[in-house]
């Protein structure tokens, strides 16, 4: 299975981006699928999470300002960023809870899409 993130880039701060991750590969159900952040030195952390059933949770930094949205039909999970701050500036990082079998589920990550918001 693999996961091609994509749509970070250089914003201004007030902007909006959206991020895409496609899953690919031998898939048999997605379950979770989330974005994740990280500053170089720091610990990865939640930036929000949607269920299969489209259930969301957010990190309270974002609440208000950051929609995830998931295509089932296509495997795809998004991330609307809106009124982004500098503090927003990290690598963000897709990740999915995958059956590849009836007995094998395994967290999945993509490689990483870097945004920069300047002030």
């Amino acid at each position: 299975v693999q996961l091609q993130a994509s749509g970070g880039g250089l914003v201004q701060a007030g902007g909006s981006l959206r991020l895409s991750c496609a899953a690919s590969g031998s898939i048999l159900r997605i379950h979770n699928m989330g974005w994740y952040r990280q500053v170089p030195g720091n610990q990865r952390d939640m930036v929000a999470t949607v269920t299969s059933r489209d259930i969301t949770n957010y990190a309270d930094s974002v609440k208000g300002r950051f929609t995830i949205s998931r295509d089932n039909a296509k495997n795809t999970v998004y991330l609307r960023m809106n009124s982004l701050k500098p503090e927003d500036t990290a690598v963000y990082y897709c990740q999915a809870d995958v059956s590849t079998t009836p007995w094998r589920r395994s967290d999945y990550w993509g490689q990483g899409t870097l945004v920069t918001v300047s002030s």
